[in-house]
């Protein structure tokens, strides 16, 4: 019982730097990225939660070379703030190096110098952007949730204790929730009986104080 997760698309032609502060401690990420959706998911799976989206910044490098050469200029300039990636940070994701401690406002006034010299886009506060990215793929949702909660009743039946069926439930509640962090009515967007699942499937019995755990 397998299932996709839910579905990603890269930016074609297009590079990223990202800086991304942790929600609760004075730590960050930066790096460069074709994908910077997939790239937070790799790093926390709940990453609109680890992550804080609103003191987030993206800047549209265009080149794969330029975005290279941002993310060189801003780890010369704060060496002396490297520190070690937290242990909630997946080690498979490879996201264990370009974090930086106590640097925030100035890592921030860094690159929005750099992004305003080769003028180029920043977008500060990443909870719009993930709107947007969610919304341009939200028509994929409503099949997408269909086919797991179709899945999870019928392994609930005949096998329930497959572990596929938790990864799949583990999925579907992180994208609720990742959906619901970036102002997004979930339920417009899924079936009925998507919808009567959240409110009243199982994972309610399994997690009831924490169910997207």
């Amino acid at each position: 019982m397998e299932e996709a997760p839910y579905p990603r698309f890269a930016s074609r032609g297009r590079a990223f730097v990202y800086v991304v502060p942790c929600r609760d401690e004075d730590l960050l990420k930066l790096g460069f990225s074709r994908d910077p959706f997939t790239r937070f998911s790799t790093l926390h799976r709940r990453f609109f939660e680890f992550f804080d989206l609103d003191r987030g910044m993206l800047v549209d490098a265009e080149r794969v070379a330029a975005a290279r050469g941002i993310e060189r200029q801003l780890i010369e300039a704060f060496t002396e703030h490297q520190a070690t990636a937290p242990l909630a940070v997946r080690a498979a994701a490879g996201g264990h190096t370009e974090w930086y401690r106590g640097a925030h406002a100035d890592v921030a006034a860094t690159l929005r110098r750099l992004a305003d010299g080769e003028g180029l886009l920043l977008r500060e506060n990443l909870r719009p952007w993930l709107r947007e990215h969610l919304m341009a793929r939200a028509d994929l949702l409503h099949d997408w949730s269909l086919r797991i909660v179709d899945t999870l009743d019928w392994a609930r039946n005949n096998a329930p204790d497959d572990p596929g069926a938790a990864r799949l439930r583990r999925a579907l509640l992180d994208t609720w929730d990742m959906f619901e962090a970036a102002g997004i009515d979930v339920r417009s967007l899924v079936p009925a009986s998507v919808s009567h699942w959240h409110e009243h499937g199982d994972h309610r019995r399994l997690f009831p104080d924490q169910h997207h755990l």
